[in-house]
């Protein structure tokens, strides 16, 4: 178990400070780790005890004395138990949260939450997805009940404060020398009772819908990419803000191009004579075909870049290169007279070679 820190380093102050100088200390420290101020860190819980426990010693000049000359162990055995929870705390020191803070003790009945966030898997295809697009969705999701604005209550009436926890949605029980604090029974935690529930959603305050929301998917975007839509997730707790719907893109194939990053993948077949002599073609891109040349003496295999023809890079400018795989085709059937050139032109270059390299005619009919 770690030792206890030093209570007027906790609170910053020296040992010679006053009754005012560690009461501004304490406040400093209580404003920076409240609980409404940090939801759900057990870190600040902690710190938030601590600092409440050294001002409660350094405050009172008994415990202060005492603390001076023997330290902790001065403490024990004195009628110096700590604080259990936090409502002891502001049960406590119920002055000092309302001369600073200006709210008083703590809130009662449960605190606001957030509401959690959904997600909804889109599919698009690849040009959509290429170019960008608007989706009309239509999903059901709890709201917020209308009809009473999420009170649970029909119009005209009004929550009543439950009266066996008095409106704080928790009650103390004894467990031996602890005192535990737990959901109200009689409320369920929500610190005030229905008595006259809405007629359109029973008492709960939110109804199910179905809701249609526009999804505007940008130009550009990959598998996997998330768009975040603010406020359109659960609703909200006890006046929390709505949580977010989180749409996630899956982009069908495409039959022509594939995909790396931001490039465009495209295969063409020439054959060789193109590859031998050159040529210009034309090749599909996302828009318009454009005319492609073929250098002469293009190898099967060769990538060919047309720059800014792939895909944006999404919220900008940019665009990735469209990326042209040559395959040179091989006839498997020719004419006579065509096998009479091919090997006359084989001749004349292994005569030009010097008869050291595989026979032309026999690379290109596959012997």
């Amino acid at each position: 178990m770690s030792e206890k820190r030093d209570y007027y380093e906790v609170l910053g102050v020296s040992r010679q400070a006053d009754a005012e100088e560690i009461k501004k200390a304490y406040r400093k420290q209580a404003f920076k780790y409240h609980p409404d101020r940090n939801p759900d860190d057990p870190h600040a819980e902690s710190m938030f005890k601590e600092a409440a426990e050294a001002y409660d010693v350094l405050r009172d000049p008994n415990k202060r004395q005492r603390y001076d000359h023997l330290g902790h162990a001065g403490l024990n055995n004195n009628g110096f138990e700590g604080f259990s929870s936090t409502e002891d705390i502001f049960s406590s020191f119920s002055d000092i949260f309302g001369e600073f803070f200006g709210f008083g003790t703590r809130h009662s009945g449960p605190r606001p939450r957030s509401g959690a966030d959904l997600r909804y898997n889109l599919n698009v295809s690849f040009r959509d997805a290429a170019k960008g697009t608007e989706v009309d969705l239509e999903l059901p999701k709890r709201e917020v009940c209308a009809r009473c604005s999420g009170e649970g209550s029909e119009p005209g009436h009004s929550a009543q404060t439950c009266a066996h926890c008095q409106g704080m949605g928790q009650v103390r029980r004894s467990q031996g020398f602890f005192q535990v604090s737990m959901p109200c029974p009689v409320c369920r935690g929500q610190g005030s009772i229905i008595a006259h529930p809405c007629n359109e959603c029973s008492g709960r305050g939110i109804v199910v819908v179905n809701k249609k929301i526009k999804v505007r998917v940008p130009a550009g975007v990959d598998n996997g990419s998330r768009l975040r839509l603010r406020g359109e997730g659960e609703p909200g707790e006890h006046g929390g803000p709505p949580g977010d719907l989180y749409v996630v893109i899956f982009v069908d194939d495409d039959k022509t191009f594939k995909r790396q990053g931001q490039d465009l993948i495209l295969s063409v077949d020439i054959s060789f004579i193109q590859a031998i002599l050159g040529d210009k073609i034309q090749v599909p891109t996302l828009d318009d075909p454009v005319t492609m040349e073929i250098p002469k003496g293009t190898q099967s295999g060769k990538v060919l870049q047309l720059k800014g023809l792939g895909l944006p890079h999404p919220g900008t400018t940019q665009k990735g290169d469209l990326l042209v795989q040559v395959r040179v085709k091989t006839p498997t059937k020719i004419s006579k007279k065509q096998e009479e050139l091919l090997r006359e032109f084989d001749r004349l270059e292994r005569q030009k070679t010097g008869h050291k390299v595989k026979s032309f005619f026999k690379k290109v009919m596959g012997e």
